[in-house]
């Protein structure tokens, strides 16, 4: 900021076209009246280092990582922090002063912030049920850990998967078989899914909601369709529903705080900016 350029960051992935992040942040780089330009950046698996070590150069002060360059950057960065280390993928990248590329993941913060806004929720309410054993699994397990939820029930259609985050997580994990999946719904008074099942071009969500709660708040990480077919079902049992789009909004405040020196404001006036992009 302090050598009159004016200040770039961008999402890298491959592909990277169909991401909401530029929406986010150049309507946050308008609202606030701040210089700056955030745009897609397609970069190919072999490209990632040399491109990444040439961005401070060009004037990026920090950038978005996405699919499928998450793990990869923790291995081109200069420092990361205990977050990206322990999920095990960085989602957000700044560029310091100094030089150095220090790497970061924000997804776990976006997802409790996300919670925190759109419903009454509690970590110690009680246990926790999460479909899936991806990347995001990591992060909202991590996340849900971290602000003190006391039991995670954990399914993944791939055993060995689920079994390998409980080995890295510890006791509080307890592993369920997916074909059992509905029965660890009994007493959770947080459900989330992390996985794609019900996104558009993609399986439904088959898992029987018998046993969930009326009180438990319910998540899906997917944001298209906004209100998933999980959701709906939720919600026709009572459950406090809050849609992925939240996470993807809230992930974004570190980040560009960092890079512009603005802390900005989720609204819904920013939701409504993204759905109509």
């Amino acid at each position: 900021m302090t050598t009159g350029k004016i200040p770039l960051a961008g999402v890298i992935g491959s592909p990277v076209a169909h991401s909401k992040s530029p929406v986010v942040h150049n309507y946050w780089l308008k609202k606030y009246g701040l210089p700056g330009h955030y745009m897609h950046l397609d970069i190919a698996q072999d490209d990632l280092r040399d491109v990444l070590r040439m961005m401070p150069r060009m004037g990026f002060v920090g950038a978005n990582v996405t699919i499928p360059h998450k793990e990869t950057v923790l291995q081109i960065a200069d420092v990361v922090s205990d977050r990206a280390a322990l999920i095990g993928a960085a989602n957000t990248l700044i560029f310091r002063a100094d030089g150095k590329i220090h790497a970061d993941n924000t997804d776990g913060y976006g997802f409790i912030e996300n919670l925190r806004a759109n419903a009454v929720w509690s970590p110690d309410a009680g246990p926790a049920a999460v479909f899936g054993a991806g990347g995001a699994a990591r992060a909202v397990i991590a996340s849900l850990l971290d602000a003190g939820v006391p039991e995670v029930r954990l399914t993944n259609r791939t055993r060995n998967r689920a079994d390998g985050l409980k080995a890295e997580f510890g006791s509080k994990i307890n592993v369920f078989e997916w074909v059992q999946a509905g029965s660890m719904l009994e007493g959770a008074a947080t459900v989330v899914n992390t996985t794609s099942l019900g996104m558009v071009g993609k399986s439904e969500f088959r898992v029987p909601l018998g046993g969930l709660e009326p009180s438990a708040v319910v998540s899906d990480l997917v944001y298209v369709p906004l209100e998933t077919d999980f959701l709906a079902a939720a919600r026709a049992r009572g459950c406090q529903v809050v849609d992925g789009l939240g996470m993807l909004l809230f992930q974004a405040v570190p980040g560009f705080e960092r890079w512009f020196g603005q802390r900005p404001e989720v609204d819904e006036a920013l939701r409504q900016a993204v759905l109509t992009s």
